[in-house]
């Protein structure tokens, strides 16, 4: 959805498929800081098997704008949530996304996460695997990631910080449903990297999108 500030004619989006359905909610412009008030859709929920994400008392729980405002960007924006605890790795990561001309999400912990995650879908998402859990092989939030239906799936690049696997490890990366591991060791060159990986990845869809079309699939 796209979103226009009566004030200051600014635009912005918001992803449809983050929107609470069929609420009305109010925030401020983060140009000008006038009222907007957005009314989402009324959407079919849709019920099965393996359909809930991790987590689901924080994802489903009710929206507080004032606690957690959407995360606005210009149109043309790109914007990244980063989940790691480590300072000295985070302060990396940080630079080098700024010199990319992402709008950067610090996540505190899991649940503010899985809420920033509910109401926007990040262009980029980058994870340490030990975030928020003592156990790297049990992540809530690779698992909502996971779950996440593949059309929306295929908007994330998602990044897992590790100790224990090499920077552009293929196999391990597909075994946890990621576009690329990035060694901590390697934070220092993340910009590099994540250049690399995201050329690789963008230029693999267009391909995959070009012979769903040529075969009349979409």
């Amino acid at each position: 959805m796209e979103v226009v500030c009566g004030h200051c004619s600014r635009r912005f989006k918001i992803s449809d498929e983050k929107l609470p359905s069929g609420k009305t909610i109010a925030t401020a412009c983060p140009k000008c800081k006038n009222k907007i008030v957005i009314h989402a859709p009324q959407k079919h929920e849709h019920t099965g098997e393996g359909s809930k994400p991790a987590s689901d008392d924080i994802v489903e729980g009710s929206y507080d704008a004032s606690e957690k405002p959407f995360d606005f960007v210009e149109k043309e924006g790109k914007t990244a949530l980063v989940c790691e605890s480590d300072s000295t790795v985070k302060k990396a990561i940080f630079s080098a996304l700024s010199s990319m001309q992402y709008h950067v999400t610090d996540a505190r912990d899991i649940s503010d996460a899985l809420r920033c995650m509910r109401y926007h879908v990040y262009d980029l998402v980058l994870v340490d695997e030990s975030f928020g859990s003592e156990d790297p092989g049990k992540n809530d939030i690779l698992t909502y990631l996971r779950r996440l239906p593949m059309e929306i799936r295929r908007k994330i690049f998602v990044t897992l910080i590790s100790g224990r696997y090499r920077t552009f490890d293929n196999m391990m990366a597909f075994k946890h449903s990621v576009n690329l591991i990035l060694n901590v060791e390697n934070a220092d060159a993340a910009e590099k990297i994540l250049v690399r990986a995201i050329a690789d990845n963008d230029l693999f869809y267009r391909v995959f999108k070009d012979s769903l079309k040529s075969t009349g699939r979409i």
